[in-house]
Order: C-alpha cells, then structure tokens, then sequence
C-alpha cells in the first residue's frame, strides 16, 4: 500500500501538476521533466501595496438609522442607494500576495527513460528519478528549522551531475546576478503591480541561491550558474522581506540562512527537517482498507478510475493527509501571515485579475484552518490567530468611522495589513459579520485545547469587543422586537422580494449568517466572562441580548431560510451557502436537537445540489459534505468529497475554482477545498461538539474496514479509532485536560468522566454500559 505518497511516472507539464513545498514562510511549487525542473517560489509575506488608511467621512447613529428606514419600510432599492453612498469604501492600494520568481534547472545530456516523480507525505521529501545514462537523482525539502528550501542532485556514474541554474522573475522590478566564485545567484524584487494597486508600492525582497558541489566545476554565463562533471550537488534557498520591518536589517538574513545550511550540510539539514515535520505530521494516522493495489497505481490514474465511478477509499485518506501536509508546510507557529487563498503558493493567476490572492473573511480564509484543530495541529493555527488580533486593532476605526460604534469591525476581506473597510461596493462589500466569522476561530482554538491562558490573554479580550460592537451596532426590529443587525448581505447571493422578478437586491436585514455568528458570539463571550470571574455587567447585557435574537427559521419551501425575510432567492444555483454555518462547521443545528432544522438544512443542501446551473466550486462541495457528515449521512457526504476529489483537483492534487464562476479566467488554485474537504472527512469519523464526542457518525459503506489514530475532540481529548465490516470494534479517549462529555455511537451513548491523562478504551458493546475501564 502506498496512501502517503503522491507519486507519477510521468514529469508535469506546469505549475498545476507540480508538487507543493514549504517551511510557514517560503514555499515552491516544483515540475518539469528529466531536462528541466522549475521550482516556483513563493514566500507569505511578499505583497504588493500597502498599509493605508480608508479615506472615510465618519458617520453617525443618524446616518446609519435614516438608511434602516429604508429596508423597514421595505423600499430595497433606496435603502441599496443609500447604502452605496455611505457605506462604501475606495479600492486604493489593498494589493495582492505574488510569486516571488521561478528557479530553473536545465540538465544536460539528458536522453529520458522511465520517470518517477513524488512527494512522500512523511517525510515532506520531493524526489524525482529517470531511467536514463545519467542516472541523475533529485530530491527536494523546505526546512522548517533552518528557514531554507534545499535540494540534492546525486549520479549513479562519476561525474554525471552537469546542469546551470538560472532566476526568472514574476515582476519587473526584479534583478538577479550570479557569482561563479561564491557559487551564489543573488536575487531582489519588489512585489508591484497594476491590478491591485498603483504599480508603485509593495513588500521589497531579496534572496539567495547558494550551490555546492562534490567534484566538477561551477562557472557563471549570461546570469547563470553552471554546473559541470560533478559527482553531488546541492542547492540552498532563502528569501528574506522588508514586510513590517524598519531599516535594512532584513537584507542579510537569506544569505546568513544558505550559508549556515550550507555549512550545516544537507543530510544533517534533510535530518532536522524529518524530525521536525514529523513531531507533527506523525500525531494522526488512518487507513481505509483500500486494496493494496490502489496505492500503486500513480496518482492521476487513480483520480481518473474515482471519475469513472471505481471505489478507492485510500485516495480520500491521502486527500485528508495531503491537506495535512499542506497545513504544516504553509502555517507554522512562527508565520508572519496566515494562509491565503492559495496558501502560501501562488501561480499567479488570481492575482492578475479581478479575484486578488488575499484574505476571503466570508468563507475561504476560515475554511483553511477548519481541520486544524481536529487534525491535531493546533499549533498551526497560531498565524491566524495573531492575525485576528491585529485585524481587531485595525477594526476600531472602522467600526467608530462606519458606524459610530464600539468596538470593532471587518468585512468581507482583507490584506497582509489588516484592511477592515467595506469593499468598493455594497453587493458583496458589506458583510458585516466578515471580521466576526474569522475570529470565530478564536472560540474553536479555545475549545479545543481549554487553553485559560489563551482565553484570557486573546480570545476573551477580542470577542468581546466584537460583541460590544454588535450591542451596539443591532437595531430592534419594529414588529418582532427582534434584535437584528443591518444593513448586511448574505455573501455574495441576492433575493427577489414578493413576486417582482425584475430585479434582486443583495442588502437586507437580520440576514441568517450574521444572525447565527452573533448568537454564538454571544454565548460563548457569556461563558467566557463567567468562567474568568469577570464584567458582570457585560453578562447582564449579553443575557438580556441573546433572548431577543431571532430564530433559525423555515421557509415556505421547508428550506432553512437564508434571510429573516422568506425572500425569493434570485441565485438557487449559488455557490455560498453562508447560511448553513449554524449546521457545518458551527452546531446551532443537529438531528438529535432541533430535529425540524435538520430537515429544512437537508432540503436546502438538496435544493443546491439539484439546481441547474449549480456553482460548484470547491469550497461549496466541501461544505455540502461537511453539512451531509453533520446530518449522519455518509453516502451523500462522500458523493461530493468523490465530486471534489475527482473533477474540482488538479492533478496535483490541489483544489481549484472553475473559470467562470465569480469572474474566474481559468481553472485557479485556491487552497480552501483541500482543508475543507479535510475537515469533512474528519467530520465522517469523529465530531465533537454539543458536549459529545461523536463516534463514526457518518461512515460510508466503502469505508467499511479501517482505523484513525489521534484525532483531536473538543475538550482537549484525543480519539483512535478502529472498524471493521462498518462496525465500530474499539475506540480510545486520551483526555489531555479534565473532561466531562457523552461518548456515542449510533443511538447509544454513556458519560465520560476523566481527569486528566487518564484514557480510556471502549468496543460498540462497552458504550451500552457506564462500568468502563480506566488507566493513567
């Protein structure tokens, strides 16, 4: 069996079938064939713009009361004019994350043969073989420990390694020079362009390539390092920026880092970089079962055989795995930045059009760091947390020059300095609660590990100002006496209102989302400040708050409605499904709970899925097959993980958008799908929420032999598990912390009581009884 590698016998034709790399700051994407290899380079913080403020006449109470009038008196049009005049922001210099530049590897005298090309999940190691008379060997990391990005080229005869090595900028402003002496190509760039910003500002960068040899002669030509007749060879990679750093410091640490690994040398390098990626990567392993000879088929047939309708539930344990990878190679506790939409790659098409390669706070940016948590890697979420925190700061304005409120705001997305405003127009600039959803994050990282520290320190202490915002920000709504915020959008989608089908509007009030978003705010803010001793006040007024907000309600249709309103929906087909949040990945609905919700969710996630003309992108596929795994429906959420592996993944594995959706150009990566369709495939084994901890809730019948080891439960408990012919045969809960929860499996549940580090083992016929053993 072969389920942790991805593996071809062929090379990859470009970008979209290469292999991904990182360390948290660089990451390369590589591909080519036995002549030429190209790593794509990329590093998080290399952004074109800059930090500036929203040019805004503040606002106040008056203003944003006056354009209420207006959805009150149920006049959309006016109140959307209204809104375009007041609550609109100017694009200015937001930017867009870039490439940094492509290193390309020319081999020479390579005749071909058989090729094989990998990426050993592992062991994060790229490797790359061809059966010609050179016999060169290739192999490939990003080191975590020494900040590098390395390579090793090795010969089966003497003297067979001959290859140059040249840069290839992605901007104009990019210059490289090579010293044969040093065996050094230097490179520097600024990240510029014309979409996203003025052409004139951005992050600077400089970077190293350092090369040594065992044997041979390393001359310089044209720009180029060339390397002849040697026996090894070795490539060192660093970049270093000026983003968020004062002076010229910076300009030297690319060239300290390839030196010391250098001198460290590659196997010791290659060592490190095992050891430390593994401390992570090693906490969860699972197996499906799969037939042994899945594994050996390369990988792009495999995909092909999923699209023909042949079982292969090894490919989606390596699907959850991959993203994994992916979280550790891009988001490691030391990140300057969160994972953006692509991660921390870029092949540079989202940003060279309309898209911009940034922070989507309506879905794509929360969606990275969904599995995070519960694939045990909780120390990766760290970037985005420390990002919430300085979008809080930079909120305050927004929220004091917007709204004359409290506290602090974020819309529908921001930039690798913290852009809070409303986007340049109302449609889909104005999601109130864009801030709020990514510090949602906040909440799950403290459930997850009861970290009191944490919950002190940061996620209290920023929760709570976005709930004093909220207080602040909501209206009461004049029949209901409901408290509802406003004017807001439901991301992206629109509605008609009556039987007018002439025209949509995007702006509403009370929209489901934001409703669902404010009460777990609420709640969680409410037990935050009890359990801390602390602003009794402040609780009184959250109390007094969550009773006065609206239900989930359903339509006419038996649909989960998406507005307060039971509004025609202008889009059926659309992509967002914002308002299933309160079913996947929040729990304000379950079957077991609020059985009639569950329903009308289900009919809604059919009401997509049937829909003609059906967004499917990859971020609403892993959303179907979350909300299906929440419903205990297996088959239904396997159907759109096979629909995202097998049609919406490059060959590569990585996940994409299909040109034309949303102004798309072309196919484009974009990370969200692997960690979203991660998250579900968790959520099909284990889920954890409502106080339970949740045991094979929706197991699909192909998967019916196999095992899971480490998955993280809320609660800061570990789950293994293990089934056979669809069975659960035993599980163990490891509790890292005093847990007190319901353990289920089926419609069976017992009571759990632990202290912490004790764990205990249970089988399906134990869970029918309270007497269960225990060990420290």
């Amino acid at each position: 069996m072969n389920d942790t590698k991805l593996w071809y016998d062929k090379g990859a034709d470009g970008w979209k079938q290469g292999l991904p790399l990182g360390n948290g700051k660089m990451g390369a994407v590589i591909y080519g064939d036995a002549a030429r290899e190209v790593w794509c380079l990329t590093e998080i913080t290399y952004w074109s713009g800059k930090p500036e403020e929203t040019p805004f006449a503040p606002r106040d109470k008056a203003d944003l009361e006056a354009l209420r009038d207006n959805f009150w008196r149920g006049d959309y049009a006016a109140g959307e004019e209204r809104a375009a005049a007041l609550l609109q922001s100017e694009k200015g210099n937001f930017g867009t994350h870039m490439p940094l530049c492509d290193l390309i590897v020319t081999f020479r005298d390579v005749i071909g043969g058989g090729v094989t090309r990998e990426l050993d999940l592992e062991t994060a190691l790229y490797a790359f073989a061809c059966e010609d008379r050179t016999g060169i060997r290739r192999e490939a990391l990003a080191s975590h420990p020494d900040g590098v990005i390395a390579g090793h080229l090795a010969s089966a005869r003497p003297g067979g390694v001959s290859f140059a090595l040249a840069l290839e900028g992605r901007t104009e402003r990019f210059t490289s020079s090579a010293d044969a002496a040093s065996g050094v190509l230097s490179f520097a760039g600024r990240a510029t362009e014309t979409m996203h910003s003025d052409g004139q500002c951005g992050v600077r960068a400089e970077g190293r390539v350092r090369v040594v040899t065992r044997g041979g002669q390393v001359t310089a030509h044209g720009g180029r390092l060339v390397v002849e007749g040697a026996d090894e060879a070795w490539i060192y990679v660093a970049a270093s920026t000026d983003y968020g750093r004062e002076g010229e410091d910076w300009r030297g640490e690319c060239a300290i880092a390839v030196d010391r690994a250098a001198a460290k040398g590659y196997a010791k390098v290659r060592e490190d970089h095992v050891a430390d990626y593994r401390k992570l990567y090693d906490r969860v392993a699972v197996s499906l079962g799969s037939p042994r000879e899945s594994g050996r088929l390369p990988l792009d047939e495999r995909m092909s055989r999923l699209r023909e309708g042949v079982d292969d539930p090894g490919l989606f344990a390596l699907f959850f795995q991959y993203g994994r990878y992916l979280t550790i190679s891009g988001s490691r506790e030391d990140s300057a930045l969160p994972l953006h939409l692509q991660g921390i790659w870029n092949d540079g098409e989202a940003n060279r059009m309309a898209w911009s390669c940034d922070y989507h706070l309506d879905i794509n940016t929360e969606m990275n760091y969904f599995p995070t948590e519960a694939a045990n890697l909780a120390e990766c979420h760290l970037p985005l947390l420390r990002y919430v925190e300085r979008l809080a700061e930079a909120g305050r304005r927004t929220a004091r020059d917007f709204y004359g409120a409290p506290g602090w705001v974020a819309h529908v997305f921001s930039n690798a300095w913290g852009f809070t405003a409303p986007g340049w127009h109302y449609s889909w600039g104005l999601n109130v609660t864009g801030g709020l959803w990514l510090a949602e994050q906040l909440r799950v990282h403290y459930e997850y590990g009861l970290d009191d520290e944490f919950l002190r320190r940061s996620a209290y202490p920023v929760l709570k100002e976005a709930a004093l915002f909220f207080l602040d920000y909501m209206s009461v709504h004049p029949e209901t006496g409901w408290l509802v915020t406003g004017p807001s959008n439901s991301p992206e989608n629109s509605f008609y209102v009556g039987e007018d089908r002439d025209r949509s509007y995007a702006l509403s009030m009370g929209a489901t989302l934001d409703q669902v978003l404010v009460r777990d705010l609420f709640a969680f803010c409410l037990d935050a400040a009890e359990r801390l001793g602390t602003d009794a006040a402040f609780q009184a007024q959250l109390s007094a708050a969550i009773r006065r907000l609206p239900p989930l309600q359903i339509g006419a249709g038996g649909q989960l409605q998406e507005w307060l309103e039971d509004y025609g929906e202008a889009q059926p087909d659309h992509r967002h499904v914002s308002h299933l949040h309160a079913l996947f990945p929040g729990a304000q609905i379950t079957p077991r709970d609020t059985p009639a919700l569950a329903e009308a969710a289900k009919r809604t996630l059919a009401n997509r899925m049937d829909a003609a003309e059906l967004e499917d992108v990859e971020f609403t596929l892993a959303l179907f097959a979350g909300g299906f795994a929440r419903l205990g429906e297996g088959e239904l959420a396997l159907r759109q993980l096979s629909y995202l592996v097998g049609r919406l993944c490059f060959d590569n594995l990585l996940t994409y958008s299909k040109a034309g959706i949303a102004g798309a150009e072309s196919n484009i990566f974009v990370a969200d799908g692997n960690f979203g369709g991660g998250a579900a495939f968790a959520e099909m084994l284990m889920q954890s929420h409502g106080g339970a901890i949740h045991l094979l809730p929706a197991l699909p019948a192909s998967w019916h032999t196999g095992s899971i080891r480490g998955l993280k439960a809320r609660g800061n408990a570990e789950v293994d598990l293990v089934w056979a012919d669809g069975e659960l045969t035993g599980a163990t809960i490891r509790a890292g912390a005093p847990l007190q929860t319901a353990l289920r499996y089926g419609n069976r549940e017992i009571r759990l009581n632990l202290q912490a580090g004790e764990t205990v083992a249970v089988d399906a016929e134990l869970i029918a009884s309270s007497a269960l053993p225990t060990e420290r």
